[in-house]
């Protein structure tokens, strides 16, 4: 399968964050010609309510009342259905309006990281918003979805902001980690980032094996046409990063999941909800 038919699975679910996620999957579908599959997952517990609501009521009320609460559980499912459709309806409006030539939409129902995971193995990209639907009450925390995705998925996961602006500037922060060099090695093969200006910053001492690694990772991107720049900054990876991002204007950040120094634990460790939160800006994590 070519890079170009692999599909981005977008995931909506109503929230603020749902139309940057449809205009950032719009962004990068117009750039690689991939196709668009746009998810609402109906998670379990919007299924049908089967608790037994009735109480100690007496036999003939208890009955009645069984009935109708199985009634009212029917309409809830169906009416859960009818708004998960209308979801994707909008967001497939926004990737129309966009011009994008390729998509669908699809529900599903149950869990909304077995579902990813059923849905990732021809993507090329996993993109969700920050937060969920609670996203205007819980302002100092991410969605709960989110970090379980991450933690989960296989494949590149794109953290879109609360808005979509364009994207000119790349930031892209490299440990000399595993993920850290394949998430180079993507830059430099994807249509994506052809034409943007990308930056590569190591967050540490100036050790010459730092040096080293920023030469090789300019030397891989040099090859591929893509004239970057290159810096070490002092400090803690989650505080730099994220001063650096705003101060120099950056539109999105680009980082390893996983690492060999102390970016790891900005995946797999509680800086995690620090780091994404700090940036105003998509965030794509690869693995």
């Amino acid at each position: 399968m070519t890079e170009q038919s692999q599909k981005i699975v977008a995931l909506v679910d109503g929230s603020l964050y749902s139309a940057s996620v449809c205009d950032h999957a719009a962004w990068v579908a117009l750039r690689t010609g991939a196709p668009v599959e746009l998810i609402h997952v109906l998670g379990r517990r919007e299924a049908a309510d089967t608790h037994d609501h009735s109480g100690a009521i007496r036999l003939g009320a208890r009955s009645a009342l069984l009935e109708e609460l199985a009634a009212l559980d029917a309409q809830r499912a169906k009416l859960v259905s009818h708004r998960g459709r209308a979801i994707l309806e909008d967001a497939q409006a926004i990737l129309d309006r966009a011009g994008v030539p390729d998509s669908a939409t699809r529900l599903r129902h149950g869990d909304i990281v077995e579902a990813v995971a059923e849905l990732e193995g021809d993507a090329r990209v996993i993109m969700i918003g920050k937060r969920g639907e609670a996203a205007d009450f819980a302002k100092g925390h991410l969605g709960s979805n989110l970090e379980r995705i991450v933690r989960a998925s296989h494949k590149p996961v794109f953290v879109a902001a609360r808005a979509f602006r364009p994207i000119a500037k790349v930031l892209v922060a490299y440990d000399g980690g595993v993920s850290a060099m394949k998430a180079v090695d993507h830059i430099a093969r994807s249509p994506l980032f052809q034409g943007l200006a990308i930056h590569v910053v190591t967050v540490g001492a100036a050790t010459a094996e730092a040096k080293k690694g920023l030469e090789d990772a300019e030397a891989m991107l040099r090859a591929a046409g893509i004239e970057a720049e290159t810096s070490i900054l002092p400090g803690q990876p989650e505080t730099a990063l994220a001063t650096l991002v705003e101060e120099a204007g950056f539109d999105m950040l680009v980082m390893g999941a996983y690492g060999h120094s102390r970016i790891r634990s900005l995946i797999i460790g509680s800086t995690t909800t620090a780091m994404i939160r700090s940036c105003k800006v998509p965030v794509l994590l690869m693995r």
